[in-house]
């Protein structure tokens, strides 16, 4: 799904009259980019972000590991890093299909 499909649902179950379709559209694409703006920066300040029925927002910690090159097979050290991580919660994950054990 793109973000304008996604506006669209987002636009459509608000339920806003017909005359106001652009306009909730509009309202809908900055919520979203809000949401999106507001998640990014939590996430670099390192908060982690619940969502009820969503799921969990994290900053996890890479450590450094070797690798290989794959042009040249050469072992190289790729270095550290942070990267988002996202846990569905369990309605989220019983929504589609997969239950908890």
């Amino acid at each position: 799904m793109t973000k304008a499909e996604l506006v669209s649902k987002i636009a459509a179950a608000a339920c806003l009259p017909a005359r106001q379709a652009g306009t909730s559209k509009a309202s809908a694409n900055r919520m979203l980019d809000a949401l999106t703006d507001e998640l990014t920066k939590a996430l670099r300040k390192g908060d982690k972000i619940t969502l009820p029925g969503l799921g969990t927002f994290s900053v996890a910690k890479r450590a450094r590991r070797k690798g290989r090159n794959p042009q040249t097979g050469e072992v190289i050290t790729i270095p550290a890093s942070k990267v988002p991580k996202f846990r569905p919660a369990a309605r989220l994950k019983e929504a589609v299909g997969r239950k908890r054990r």
